[in-house]
This record gives C-alpha cells, structure tokens and sequence, in this order.
C-alpha cells in the first residue's frame, strides 16, 4: 500500500513540475513502472499467499490464471524498471564524466525514444515465456460445468530460454553496469567534495556556494548526482538476492520450489526475500526524491498543504 502511494505521489508530482528534462522523465517513467509492477504483482502473491495458507479456498476462477497470467506482464515491468535505473545510471555518469561532450545530447526528446525503447526491449526479452501462458476451457465431470483454465505448451523450453536471457546474461550486465555506474559517480562525488574542501579553505563560503567546481559540477549537479547514486544503490541491493537466487538455479537443477529435495525451503526463503526487496526497490524512492530534489520537495509540501486544508 506505502508503494501504490508513493508511486502515485511521484507520478502527480512530477507532473506538477514538468517533465522537462532527461532526469526527470527518467524518474517519471520509473514511477509509473514501479506502479504498474505494484498493480499487476499484488494478485499472484495474495494468491499464493490464500493458497498456501487456506488451499480449499473456493475460488470463482483457476487459481493460475491469476497466479500466471499476470506475473510474468509485472516481471516485464519490473525488467523495465530496471532498465531505467541503468539509463538514469549510465546518463548521469556520462554527462558528470565528460560533460562537455555528453550535456547536450541526453535532450528531452532523445530521453523519451530511449524509454519506449527499452520498454520494447524489456517485452522483447520476456515474450518467450509471455507467449507460453492461454486460457483453455475444461468440464468439471462433477457439476458438468466448463471453466477457464491455464494452458502452458513448450513451457519448459520456454523457461528455459527466459531464463537463460534474462536470470542470468541481462541480470548480470545490469548488475555489472550499476555497480560501475555508482561507482564512478560516487568517485565524482568525492572528488567534488574535495574540490570544495579546497574551495572554501581559501575564499569565503558565498564564494564557494557561486562556483562551479573544476569537474564541472554545480550544486544542482551535486543534488542529482546524489539522487542517482541512491537510486542505484537500493537497485543493487535489492537486485543482489535474486542475483544469489538465479545464481544457485543456474548451478543446480535442484533448487527449485516443485522439487522434494533438501534446497526447496533455501528457494522459498530466497525467492521471498527476493520478493520483498523488489517491493523495496518499487517504492522507496520517494525519500531520495524528497531529500535530494529541491523542486520535488517543494511542490510535494504545496501538495499536502493543499490536501490538509480540504
């Protein structure tokens, strides 16, 4: 619920600023996704959560059409999320590393091809397993009733081929290309720090406030760089236990939930903590936005100053 809420502030927000610039139509996009990961999730894990703890649950469907139908569109969110995140990452660093040469190409309109190109990469890589899951129709012999159910021709090929593009090669070079993301942006960062250290040994604070340090970063600059920074540290930790997750499926066959060996309660417990971090991941950006976007937070105030007073 804290994630439907954030979200939804986010996306009102954001538009309440303008989304006029590559950041912030980023960070727009990223909202929304995180929204409809929230929405299209939410169902499949209420069911299992029912059917694991009350299996003679009457439902009025198949379970596994909700379990099924929507869990692999709000992975396909979740995928575009991540993407995202990568293109805030990699923008950021590029304009903060070589800005003279990198400021003025991330445009506003080159950011929204961007987002609907990764979108279409993230249906791309996910339509293997998508096109597995269809309704089929069969009869009861008790009541001599038809009801729809889950049909899943080819679905182990097809797990196997989603597996192999987007457990293990896309999860990796998203979690290769974070991680020096933030890295260099956390060195710029340091650098900065400092340069202004510097800066305000040898002038007055007013004359260090004015200036722009020598890599190029002004406090705006500074402002974002933090935010992105913190934008893809919660990404990294909280893609590092499917990271874990995906690593042990790759190594053993095993370690799967159908299976009775010894590793089933380690997947359950790993696939819910992995679960919990991607809830994380989709809702707690509010804070980073609220602390490190002056603009965010001024109009978010105006926001609930307006609501208070209705």
């Amino acid at each position: 619920m804290f994630g439907f809420v954030a979200n939804i502030t986010n996306i009102i927000v954001f538009l309440r600023i303008g989304v006029n610039d590559n950041v912030t139509t980023l960070l727009f996009a990223l909202s929304f996704s995180d929204l409809m990961y929230l929405t299209l999730m939410t169902p499949p894990v209420c069911s299992n959560i029912i059917l694991t703890f009350v299996p003679n649950w009457p439902w009025m469907i198949h379970i596994y059409i909700c379990i099924e139908l929507l869990y692999w569109p709000a992975i396909t969110c979740y995928d575009f999320s991540a993407f995202l995140s990568i293109g805030l990452g990699v923008t950021r660093c590029a304009c903060v590393a070589m800005p003279l040469q990198f400021k003025s190409v991330f445009t506003k309109s080159k950011t929204v091809k961007l987002v609907i190109a990764l979108f279409l990469l993230a249906v791309c890589l996910r339509l293997p397993i998508m096109t597995v899951n269809r309704l089929g129709w069969q009869t009861d012999p008790n009541t001599n009733i038809s009801y729809a159910y889950v049909v899943k021709p080819n679905r182990r090929a097809m797990t196997q081929i989603s597996d192999i593009l987007n457990r293990n090669s896309i999860l990796y070079i998203n979690f290769i290309i974070m991680i020096a993301c933030v890295s260099i942006l956390s060195f710029k960062l340091y650098q900065a720090s400092r340069i202004r250290k510097s800066y305000t040994s040898a002038s007055t604070t007013q004359q260090t406030s004015e200036k722009t340090d020598k890599e190029g970063l002004s406090a705006k600059d500074l402002h974002v760089v933090h935010s992105v920074v913190l934008v893809g540290s919660i990404f990294i930790m909280s893609q590092a236990p499917f990271l874990l997750f995906s690593t042990a499926r790759l190594i053993s066959d095993s370690f799967d939930i159908a299976t009775a060996s010894r590793n089933r309660m380690l997947f359950f417990l790993l696939s819910q903590i992995s679960l919990t971090c991607s809830y994380l991941n989709a809702s707690v950006n509010i804070f980073v936005h609220y602390n490190y976007n002056s603009k965010y937070k001024a109009q978010l105030s105006q926001l609930l100053s307006t609501c208070k007073k209705r």
